[in-house]
């Protein structure tokens, strides 16, 4: 996210207790400059971003189909796999993840060690939180500790992770819509997609 946006993307998010600032040496180093953010502001870029952040993640599930098909099987829900590099967030990534396998049938979150389809990541950026990836596969979310203080927690890794399951922003929407994101303002802490969002992962995967 841009600084335009980062301002504005902070409308996703009110964190129910303030989580403590890390210090900056908890921050990870960034590996490169992301070429694809989704914020939570609102862009043509943003739209994009979104889209090939999930292309990115798909094309993965659709090579786990191939091999799976190729061997005689058919997998009743596809599993997307992602790491925790994010320890200061794994309590609301949890959550996220366990709110999205028990609201859809057909697409499975699990956490592994390597491997994985996307990364949880955590640090500091004027931009904020975004979901990113780098156009050759590999998609992670990030989650910006000043954002964090201020918005919801919990929503904001729910919200970036609706975006791994295809989703896009939606920032006119209630605050009963997870895709929202900032649009309901700092008070909105639901974590929850609605019916409407959950039907439309499914229909996806």
């Amino acid at each position: 996210m841009s600084h335009r946006h980062a301002l504005t993307a902070l409308a996703v998010l009110a964190t129910a207790g303030a989580l403590a600032a890390p210090t900056a040496t908890a921050a990870p180093a960034p590996e490169a400059a992301p070429t694809t953010i989704s914020a939570y502001t609102g862009s043509p870029e943003d739209a994009a971003a979104t889209k090939a952040f999930y292309e990115a993640v798909r094309k993965s599930v659709l090579a786990k189909r191939a091999a799976a098909a190729k061997n005689g099987q058919k997998l009743a829900a596809v599993t997307v796999t992602y790491r925790v590099n994010a320890p200061t967030f794994r309590t609301q990534i949890n959550r996220s993840t366990q709110i999205w396998n028990s609201s859809v049938n057909d697409v499975r979150l699990a956490e592994v060690s390597s491997g994985a389809d996307f990364s949880y990541r955590e640090g500091n950026d004027s931009r904020g939180s975004y979901a990113s990836t780098d156009g050759r596969g590999h998609g992670y979310i990030f989650i910006d500790y000043r954002q964090a203080q201020q918005y919801n927690s919990t929503r904001i890794t729910a919200h970036e992770t609706g975006h791994v399951l295809g989703l896009p922003d939606h920032y006119s929407g209630p605050c009963s819509e997870l895709m929202s994101g900032g649009g309901p303002g700092t008070s909105c802490t639901n974590a929850t997609p609605n019916a409407a969002e959950r039907r439309r992962v499914d229909q996806i995967w």
